[in-house]
Parts: structure tokens; C-alpha cells; sequence
């Protein structure tokens, strides 16, 4: 780290991030046919400006602004009385400045008549607005399960990034209102950098097709050891049978949904206990539900690692209680009782209010026990 950096460091100042793609080739390419009107303009400037300095002896300044009010036919009228061959120039110039106009109205209106410098300004923004995201879902082609999770992650205020290879989907993105979409098949190094994938919390395929949830999960790992990421991706897929799932957990995916057995799950819950079901429904999957559940790994350099249950207290300093512990081997201990030893990287399954869940969460990363259990 250079000394400027430490400065800005220190200061606290940030960059602002750049996309991986900006499209600038493309951006200017679409500007191309602006290159001859501006040449032609250029050089009847340069010709009218020394025509009138060597027909009518103007000063310099007084030649570039006669040859500007001629040329662009504006009707100012002359600055000075001109000479026979001055007033032919001057017709001349006129005529030249006419057909120029009618030429560069003519290739600005084909250029925005096609609608593609306009939608290649809007994506290039686009770019820009996800490059700034940070820990975000990149989540992998649109169908009927993309809209319902979109809607769920929209509502509960998570950044995401739609990616599929449709030629129509800033028309689905405002139909279903995806605030980001990358148009481009989501296994290609196009949809991974345009994506942002780099700074991305993790990636959600859900295709039709096993195929292509396959071709995703691969690249997602590729590419994430390529740039050396340390933090690996939360990577989810679907799934439609258990062979499926089993392929795509053996190449990486870290979570597969099979929508056949959550659908059988569900039924059975309604089925046999309906009473809990609905009790679940209204407080674990609302937005502003004051319960929350979730899974909390213990690392192995933990303070509570090969430590009891008992001796966390967590109910006394966050009001959140253990219900589970799941040990590496994927065994799974329900209501565990509090002498139950806490081995290296068992996650536990705590019930409390997001925020208690939350501080649990930082005081079992600490390699010393806190000072605020010392006393419980």
C-alpha cells in the first residue's frame, strides 16, 4: 500500500467501483457515424474562416464569427459591407453549411430511430449502479420461481441482479420489477462480470433445465477461484429430481431445492399439524416478524468451541434460545441439553428476534469469551 492510499485510507475515502464491463467500445462505436459531420464541420470552418481573411482582410476573430453566422444560416447578417467575390464565398458557404445540416439531422435521427445508443446508454448506467452493490444475490434465469424469490428479496430489502439470455428482459425487469438484470447467458464470463460477481454474497440458479443450473454452479466456482475469493459463495440451485440434486451438490452447490419434496413437506405440515403451520407462517416468513430462526456456525478458533451449552447463556444477554446443533458429520441433535458439548464448526440453530441472532453471531466469532458473559 502506497503512501496515497494510506492517506485516503486514514481519511476515509473510497472509490467509487467501476464495472468490469463498461461498454465503452460499444458506446463509442454507436458514436461513429457522428465522426464526418463533425470533420466536414471542422474543416468548412477552417475554409470560411481563411476564405474571409484573405477575401475581405477580417481579423481573425472576426472571420471565425462571420464564417459560424454564415455557415449555420442563423441570418445575422454581415459584419461589414463584402466585396462581389466575399458575397459569392459567403453563398458558397452557406449552400455547404445547408447540406451538412440536413446530413447530420439525417444520422441523428437513423442512430436514435433504432433505439440502440439509447438502450446501450441506459445499460452502460446500469453497469455503473451494480458495481456498487455489495454482498448481493446474482440470480440465474427468469421463469415463475425467479419472480417469486425475487419478490421475497425485493421485500426483505437484499440486493439482487437478474441474469438471463432474453432478448426482451428490460421489458420483463419493468414488468416484474427487477432493479438490476443482465442480459446474457448466466454461465458465460459476460454475465459474470457484468453481474459484478466479484463482490456477490452468492448466486441462486434456477433453471428449467438441470443442464444449465449445472453449467452456472461450475462457472460460479471457477470463477470464484480464479480471483482468489476467500469467502466462498452461498450457491442455491433447483432441482427436479434426486439424481439432480445430487450431481449438482457434488459440483458445489451449496444449497438444492427440490420443488417436488418442499411441496410434499409443506402439504404434510398442513396435513398433520395445521395449527403450527399457520403459526410458522405468521412469524417466521413475515417481513416485519419480531421471530426469527437461523443457523449460526461456531469457528474453530471460537471461544465456545469444545465448550457446553450451559455455559453460553445466550438466553440472559440477547433473549435468543439454542432449539438445535448440528455437528459436521450432519448430525442433527434437537433441544440439546445444556451439558451437551459444542465441537469445531457445529452450527446452532437459534429462535429469537433478528437483532439478538445477530449479536450472538459476533460474540461466538470472538477467540475470548466476552467480558459481558464472564458475569452471567
Amino acid at each position: 500500500m502506497n503512501t496515497s492510499q494510506k492517506i485516503k485510507k486514514f481519511l476515509g475515502w473510497t472509490t467509487t467501483p467501476k464495472p468490469h464491463i463498461n461498454l465503452t467500445d460499444e458506446y463509442y462505436s454507436h458514436l461513429k457515424p457522428f465522426r464526418y459531420p463533425f470533420i466536414l464541420t471542422v474543416f468548412i470552418m477552417l475554409i470560411g474562416t481563411m476564405g474571409y481573411i484573405i477575401i475581405e482582410d477580417y481579423p481573425l476573430m472576426d472571420a471565425i464569427y462571420q464564417t459560424g453566422i454564415t455557415f449555420t444560416t442563423v441570418g445575422f447578417g454581415e459584419q461589414r459591407p463584402l466585396s462581389d467575390l466575399g458575397r459569392i464565398f459567403t453563398i458558397t458557404l452557406i449552400i455547404f453549411g445547408f447540406i451538412l445540416f440536413s446530413i447530420s439531422v439525417g444520422i441523428i435521427a437513423e442512430v436514435f430511430h433504432k433505439g440502440e445508443f439509447q438502450k446501450l446508454i441506459r445499460e452502460r448506467r446500469m453497469l455503473y449502479e451494480i458495481a456498487r452493490l455489495k454482498q448481493h444475490f446474482v440470480v440465474c434465469h427468469h421463469n415463475e420461481f425467479t419472480i417469486e424469490v425475487t419478490k421475497n428479496l425485493r421485500e426483505n430489502h437484499i440486493p439482487f441482479v437478474v441474469v438471463d439470455n432474453r432478448e426482451d428482459m428490460e421489458q420483463i425487469a419493468k414488468k416484474y420489477k427487477y432493479p438490476y438484470f443482465v442480459s446474457a447467458q448466466p454461465h458465460t464470463q459476460e454475465a459474470i462480470l457484468k453481474s459484478y460477481m466479484s463482490s456477490a454474497k452468492g448466486i441462486i440458479t434456477l433453471a428449467n433445465n438441470v443442464t444449465d443450473n449445472i453449467a452456472v454452479v461450475v462457472s460460479a466456482r471457477l470463477y470464484q477461484d480464479e480471483i482468489g475469493r476467500k469467502r466462498k459463495y452461498l450457491i442455491i440451485a433447483s432441482a427436479k429430481s434426486n439424481e439432480d440434486e445430487e450431481k449438482l451438490s457434488k459440483l458445489g452447490a451449496d444449497k438444492v431445492v427440490t420443488a417436488s419434496k418442499l411441496m410434499a413437506k409443506r402439504v404434510n405440515a398442513m396435513a398433520v399439524r395445521p395449527e403450527m403451520e399457520n403459526m410458522l407462517q405468521d412469524f417466521l416468513y413475515r417481513q416485519d416478524s419480531p421471530l426469527d430462526m437461523e443457523e449460526v456456525k461456531v469457528p474453530k478458533i471460537s471461544w465456545l468451541t469444545l465448550g457446553k451449552i450451559k455455559d453460553a447463556n445466550f438466553r440472559d444477554i440477547a433473549n435468543v434460545t439454542i432449539i438445535g446443533i448440528k455437528y459436521k458429520d450432519n448430525k442433527f441433535i434437537p433441544m440439546p441439553s445444556a451439558t451437551l458439548t459444542i465441537l469445531p464448526e457445529s452450527k446452532l440453530l437459534f429462535v429469537g428476534t433478528g437483532e439478538g441472532i445477530s449479536k450472538v453471531r459476533k460474540i461466538i466469532r470472538k477467540d475470548k469469551k466476552p467480558k459481558e458473559l464472564q458475569y452471567v
